[in-house]
């Protein structure tokens, strides 16, 4: 299956501050959709996470999209709307030191979102069977797919560069290895 794996636009939000879950706007969907539908089979479905800045973009791309919470980002829990520089040091040295397994406090772990994105994942291509599949997400959600099929070290994935707007192939078979198409186009 080609799963085409979109980053929202650029989120409405200051700099410095953690918004994981927190619901933002964004920019302007409809340049980045009237891009990105070129690449796109005719038909594709597309499943996004139900946050604005996914959800909008989602809109701009298909008719008829489908929401999917799994997809949302990662939950930084109380971290959320705060200032990075307003975190104790202790507790980012702590993920730092496990970034794959380590929950900001009401929060939720790499591993977790990386667990609720391939099950998503995995009930899209039961339900929709269909040889591709765009699915609008956020850079950590993206990150943790990809290093799930690609088979990366968390302190791989977690560092992929992953522009807004943009849009990442891979091509996902069962028991067969992934094969990247490209990224970040």
């Amino acid at each position: 299956m080609q799963v085409f794996l979109i980053r929202h636009p650029r989120p409405l939000v200051g700099a410095g501050i953690c918004y994981g879950q927190l619901d933002v706007e964004a920019e302007d969907p409809q340049p980045t959709a009237d891009r990105l539908r070129a690449l796109l089979p005719a038909g594709t479905p597309v499943v996004a996470s139900p946050l604005r800045r996914s959800r909008c973009l989602a809109e701009a791309l298909h008719a008829h999209p489908l929401f999917d919470r799994r997809l949302m980002e990662i939950d930084f829990g109380e971290w959320e709307g705060r200032g990075w520089d307003q975190v104790e040091r202790a507790l980012l040295d702590a993920w730092a030191a496990d970034v794959l397994h380590f929950s900001p406090p009401s929060g939720e772990s790499a591993a977790m979102l990386q667990a609720r994105v391939i099950d998503c994942f995995s009930d899209c291509v039961a339900e929709l069977r269909a040889t591709s599949v765009a699915l609008v997400s956020h850079a950590g959600a993206i990150r943790a797919a990809l290093g799930h099929w690609l088979q990366l070290p968390v302190d791989e994935w977690s560092q992929l560069a992953l522009d807004f707007g943009s849009v990442t192939l891979i091509d996902v078979e069962p028991g067969a290895a992934a094969v990247l198409r490209f990224i970040n186009r």
